[in-house]
């Protein structure tokens, strides 16, 4: 099935009409002497996964944190909905590498954190808890400790937690990175069905552009020296998993996914790359 058919053109009147919910503009970042970002404009629109990929120190993490309120850009304006983000906000979640889960808590106790501290009534929070821990395959877990669940299965967790917050977008950092090779397949595929079925935005930080081609809808491709965006790339294959079009094993071996994804590799290595 090529990637240039219906399921292109079908999808292409959603993506025109979707507000900009993100919104960066000529962003800078300076920590002393040294730029770490120079010029990003970043535009996301509702619904949209986008990834972003680059080389290490590239400041793929520090796009992150100023999207996030953690740090302050030294030039520039960033705008969720048309509002500056100028600290962290409740309209903003970020999911790390490592779950950063409280070990004392059951999962339920974890993922119920954000709607009580919204004082969400207790009846409401349970069934906001249930819906979300049944969404990532959890619901036979919900009394376990952190500490009695693996890796994937703590990620699980991280995700129905900011799930569970409501927020406008998720910010998601290399959140797979420390994961085995099959774990973090599976990971993959869950993440674009729960995006699927929550249409929530998500913004996703990896260094695998493996992992960008398949779970994006789109890619920006970053820059080192100082970090900007060199180019964004539209890929239709997260749509095509989640939408049962191409099983995942099936949209990883089509030409066009392999041609996307080396032209993406070609860019992130940069033109002194090795090309043997």
């Amino acid at each position: 099935m090529s990637m240039h058919g219906s399921f292109t053109s079908a999808q292409a009147p959603k993506a025109s009409v979707a507000p900009v919910l993100l919104d960066l503009q000529g962003i800078d970042v300076r920590f002393g002497d040294v730029v770490a970002l120079a010029g990003i404009d970043l535009q996301i629109k509702e619904g949209e996964f986008v990834a972003v990929v680059g080389p290490s120190g590239c400041g793929k993490s520090t796009l992150m944190h100023v999207i996030a309120g953690f740090t302050r850009p030294s030039a520039g304006k960033v705008l969720l909905n048309g509002k500056p983000i100028t600290a962290p906000g409740a309209d903003r979640t970020v999911v790390l590498q490592q779950a950063t889960l409280f070990p004392w808590l059951s999962v339920r106790g974890n993922v119920e954190l954000g709607p009580r501290s919204r004082g969400v009534p207790k009846g409401e929070c349970e069934r906001l808890v249930d819906h979300y821990l049944d969404l990532v395959g959890l619901s036979h877990a919900k009394d376990r400790k952190p500490y009695e669940l693996s890796g994937g299965m703590q990620q699980r967790v991280s995700l129905a937690r900011a799930l569970a917050n409501d927020t406008k977008i998720l910010l998601v950092d290399e959140p797979f990175g420390a994961l085995d090779a099959l774990t973090r397949d599976r990971m993959q595929r869950e993440i674009v069905r729960i995006w699927h079925e929550t249409g929530k935005t998500v913004l996703f930080i990896t260094h695998d552009v493996e992992e960008a081609a398949f779970c994006a809808t789109s890619i920006a491709v970053m820059g080192a020296s100082p970090g900007h965006i060199i180019e964004r790339v539209d890929v239709p294959f997260s749509k095509m998993y989640a939408t049962h079009e191409l099983k995942a094993r099936a949209i990883r071996s089509l030409p066009e996914y392999i041609e996307l994804r080396e032209n993406v590799l070609r860019k992130v290595l940069g033109p002194d790359a090795d090309d043997d």
